[in-house]
């Protein structure tokens, strides 16, 4: 059982995250970052840019993660026992890559509403601030602040979405090991650094383990059903993949993907490489 400790669900609420949380052995991360890796040698643009989002629908590992009861265990403890899983991410910083993620909040621009949900940031590789570990502004998870949309070269955000005036001296580093984990509130404000390392750092990110009262407002989006029962039934519910870059796997996750540009270039009138 990986069920957060009171004094843990304490500081989630009064920091905005938690970390580490131990979920995966290092031989269990290994094996997720040796099929990721297959993907990359087998199908070598299948990961890029955009392609980074959703692969859990196309790799039986990630899927694995993504249900893991581990991680389960911890995210009931924060949003209760009936849980969706609403998009995932790889973030991927190949060595001595100048790649990095500028502070912003999640919540402003993923569209899900009201904020009954948590990111989980599971390591892959380990985390550290050599490689471009995330970095978290404690306690910043109040309210919503305006984003410059900047389209920076090097931001792996969508549209380079960045927060003004983050003040470094108060930003804590999320050093994880392979097979640690992080989760945080919608609202707090983090980035990430880049990559000065000779290995990549992998980071798989569950975007949205969301509450079954939680609805997509700015767009649509499928679920998986993690843990519980849909009470609401806002989503179309979708399958579990069971094997490895299936075409009934591609597509439902290019349909998927579709979605996420929606909701995230909504109101923009420049579309980015991600």
């Amino acid at each position: 059982m990986s069920k957060l400790t009171t004094d843990q669900i304490k500081q989630y609420h009064k920091e905005g995250y938690v970390a580490p949380i131990e979920i995966l052995t290092r031989e269990e991360a290994l094996e997720v970052r040796n099929e990721i890796e297959l993907i990359e040698n087998r199908f070598p643009n299948e990961l890029n840019n955009s392609g980074r989002y959703n692969v859990h629908l196309i790799s039986p590992k990630l899927d694995e993660v993504v249900h893991n009861s581990n991680i389960l265990d911890s995210v009931e403890s924060i949003i209760g026992k009936n849980i969706l899983v609403c998009s995932t991410t790889l973030f991927i910083k190949n060595a001595n890559q100048n790649g990095f993620v500028s502070y912003h909040q999640d919540a402003k621009y993923i569209g899900l509403e009201p904020h009954n949900w948590v990111t989980a940031w599971i390591a892959i590789t380990d985390s550290n601030e050599t490689n471009g570990c995330m970095k978290m502004w404690p306690g910043s998870h109040a309210d919503l602040k305006e984003h410059d949309q900047k389209f920076n070269q090097g931001n792996l955000l969508t549209r380079g979405q960045t927060i003004k005036n983050v003040p470094e001296d108060q930003v804590k580093p999320i050093e994880l090991k392979a097979g640690q984990m992080s989760l945080h509130h919608p609202r707090i404000i983090h980035g990430s650094g880049i990559n000065k390392s000779d290995d990549k750092r992998i980071g798989f990110v569950v975007q949205s383990y969301i509450g079954t009262n939680v609805r997509q407002v700015l767009g649509k989006n499928s679920v998986q059903i993690a843990r519980g029962v849909d009470e609401f039934k806002y989503h179309e519910v979708i399958n579990r993949t069971k094997l490895l870059m299936s075409d009934e796997g591609m597509l439902l996750r290019k349909r998927e993907n579709d979605y996420l540009k929606e909701i995230f270039y909504n109101g923009s009138d420049k579309i980015g490489k991600f």
